[in-house]
């Protein structure tokens, strides 16, 4: 069956080609009222789909059920079709991507967290300045939470770079139960491993040739690399710290995940920390116990196999 739409268009062809409108009409088979219709889903989508080009080129590489968490939160409420039939119209598909090849991962992943707080995502990341400066990123990801905990930006990180690094974050927010990596020279270092022993954390490396098993670690460098690398063009090593600084935070606070129910991952931590302040921590370890003040509420039981006495370190004065 051939749409309205279309067969106004063959009367405007027929209209073309010398016969009057009548005549188009009963030839086509479209009433004469009809050619007059205008659609009210047109001027209805028409702000959001302003809106929505909008955002698209703020956040390019940005799909259409993100778009529609952000036209949301701005007063256009919608369906994802609805969302995805705008998309489509506008043309804002993103480009797709060569699928890689698929690998068995019906395996469970080692140390799997169940609490915030439990296991820390450490790896680099690689690129380059406009003026030749090589930036290397020490990315840090709590995998519960999906926080990204620091990025450092420098020409050289070594083991000692790393471990100051991890010494601020753990002082800030108390020290994890496992540190996953894979089996570079940075993280296998004596230096590392004796100060990871010192704090009591457990460390959590991969096999090798298998990053599925650091996945979240990839995730995070992959959007970061698609979100931020590859969109931006750094002058110089100064301004690569200043810009990625600031993705990382739009990254907790503004950006939503589908994995935390299009939670940020600031807001995801403080609703764990909400429904859990009545309850004693129970994961992780206390910040008291690397200098903290205070220990950080964490939101869920201790890792599998891990008793609460376990996770408890007493400190003598």
């Amino acid at each position: 069956m051939v749409s309205v739409p279309a067969r106004r268009r063959g009367v405007a062809y027929a209209r073309g080609k010398g016969l009057s409108q009548r005549q188009a009409c009963t030839l086509i088979g479209v009433g004469r009222s009809a050619l007059h219709y205008r659609s009210k889903t047109t001027e209805k989508d028409a702000p959001v789909l302003q809106r929505m080009s909008e955002l698209s080129a703020q956040y390019p590489r940005y799909g259409y059920r993100r778009i529609a968490i952000f036209l949301g939160r701005d007063g256009h409420k919608m369906s994802f079709g609805r969302a995805y039939r705008l998309w489509r119209a506008a043309k804002l598909q993103l480009p797709r991507k060569r699928p890689r090849k698929r690998i068995a991962t019906g395996r469970p992943r080692p140390n799997a967290p169940t609490g915030a707080n439990q296991v820390w995502s450490y790896d680099f990341v690689f690129d380059w300045a406009a003026n030749g400066q090589q930036l290397k990123c020490l990315t840090v990801t709590d995998e519960w939470t999906r926080e990204g905990l620091a990025i450092e930006v420098d020409g050289s990180i070594r083991s000692r770079r790393v471990i100051e690094v991890l010494s601020r974050l753990v002082s800030e927010r108390g020290a994890p139960l496992y540190m996953r990596s894979d089996n570079g020279p940075e993280f296998v270092s004596r230096a590392l491993l004796q100060w990871i022993l010192e704090q009591g954390i457990e460390t959590a490396l991969i096999d090798p040739g298998k990053p599925w098993q650091n996945g979240s670690a990839e995730s995070f460098n992959g959007k970061f690399r698609d979100e931020c690398l590859s969109l931006e063009w750094f002058r110089s090593r100064a301004e690569a710290k200043v810009v990625i600084e600031q993705w990382r935070q739009h990254f907790n606070a503004v950006r939503r995940h589908s994995s935390l129910d299009y939670l940020t991952p600031h807001a995801f931590a403080a609703k764990l920390e909400e429904q859990d302040a009545a309850f004693v921590p129970a994961t992780g370890r206390s910040a008291a116990v690397c200098g903290a003040s205070a220990p950080r509420p964490v939101a869920s039981p201790p890792h599998k196999g891990q008793s609460i006495a376990a996770t408890e370190v007493v400190v003598s004065s």
